[in-house]
């Protein structure tokens, strides 16, 4: 989006320049005038996408030119900022069409959300009503994270789906390592210690974008950083990204703390994750249980077995009736192709596209998008196809 700013005060260009030139996709500054009798008589003959004016300092008389301007550039939207807002002014400018009226100094989130809702208007963006699904060890070594990362990796490319997958593991958190090489520049605790510039662009520049619709958030990599992270901080990170993400993947870990019992409470489904073996399904009995005595209903907790085969002395059947729950999803026992994608750090459907894995993932793409995608038709065509990349 190409804007034009109006103010006599270079430091708040710069400031607005700066915040814009931040965001996905940036703002690009097209001119700058000094006041708005100069940007009336300096009119640009291409009708930029953004107008930013300051009307801190408006000269007396100098309101009534706001309609004139608004109507030379009738495709733009309007951002109003001013220090004390004078009745006369703010009618002009609702007849002008200003929709976004901002006190200054300004206040940087204050600006993305109105810019949020500009692109949304605009059609750039489209605000997302994301829903979030956190992955859960029963017992450690179970696979949650193996899957919520390949799973994200799956939910972007085969389900079209714009996918964020966070890193909730207090200590020694790794899910990065499972689907990239690339280093991590910020981690959660990161963006908990300058939670005050938390917007949709912020967040989108800590990920590690792994593919085009798929992001990582990694964990902290020093767990005494961890101290730092509140459960209030959940809430902020989580409601900015259910407004510009599909689905946000929450790796919980094993350990149930104050941060990730607070992102369990936000969870829209829970997915404990267990393989078919009585250790398992004694710890997965406790987990269901905590979960119970917090209030969660049965409807949101969903179980997957991991490394599942069948024929073997435990049915699903004796595990549901062990747990009180059903089993959403399995997941078949396919050692080589898991261990090459964990030991190169590359998706899965990347390696192994034909494996009983890579089925299995897109299954459970299916099962998850059933609402948001109708109709599959084509998925396993993109998965199996001959000749086709995935």
């Amino acid at each position: 989006m190409k804007a034009l700013i109006i103010s006599h005060d270079s430091e708040l260009q710069a400031d607005v320049a700066s915040q814009g030139s931040a965001r996905m996709p940036a703002v690009e500054v097209l001119a700058v005038r000094q006041g708005l009798r100069d940007a009336v008589e300096r009119l640009l003959p291409d009708s930029p996408g953004l107008v930013v004016l300051d009307a801190s300092e408006l000269a007396p008389g100098e309101a009534e030119l706001l309609e004139p301007l608004a109507r030379h550039y009738p495709r733009a939207a309007f951002m109003l900022l001013t220090r004390a807002p004078q009745q006369d002014l703010l009618i002009r400018a609702m007849r002008a069409g200003m929709r976004e009226v901002l006190a200054l100094p300004l206040d940087h989130r204050a600006f993305h959300d109105a810019m949020d809702r500009i692109e949304v208007d605009a059609g750039i963006t489209r605000m997302r009503n994301g829903k979030a699904l956190a992955f859960i060890s029963c017992k450690g070594g179970s696979g949650a994270t193996f899957l919520s990362t390949n799973f994200g990796y799956a939910l972007a490319e085969l389900g079209g789906c714009k996918v964020l997958l966070m890193d909730l593991h207090g200590q020694f958190g790794d899910a990065t390592l499972y689907v990239s090489d690339q280093k991590p520049v910020m981690t959660l605790s990161d963006i908990c210690a300058q939670i005050g510039r938390m917007d949709g662009a912020f967040l989108d520049s800590c990920l590690v974008h792994v593919a085009p619709g798929f992001g990582v958030l990694a964990a902290a990599d020093d767990p005494a950083q961890a101290v730092e992270m509140k459960p209030d901080h959940m809430d902020i990170i989580l409601r900015v990204a259910r407004q510009h993400y599909d689905y946000i993947l929450l790796d919980v870990g094993r350990q149930i703390d104050a941060l990730s019992l607070r992102a369990l409470d936000h969870a829209d489904v829970i997915y404990p994750v267990l393989q078919l073996a009585l250790p398992d399904i004694r710890d997965g009995r406790r987990l269901l249980d905590i979960f119970r005595s917090l209030g969660y209903p049965a409807e949101r907790i969903r179980l997957i077995v991991n490394r599942y085969e069948k024929g073997g002395k435990l049915r699903l059947a004796d595990l549901s009736s062990a747990l009180g729950a059903e089993v959403a999803h399995t997941v078949p026992n396919d050692y080589l192709a898991a261990t090459d994608s964990v030991n190169q750090g590359v998706p899965l459907l990347q390696l192994s596209r034909s494996s009983a894995l890579a089925r299995s993932l897109g299954e459970l793409v299916e099962l998850v998008t059933a609402r948001r995608i109708p109709e599959s038709k084509g998925l396993f065509d993109r998965l199996f196809g001959r000749g086709e990349d995935i």
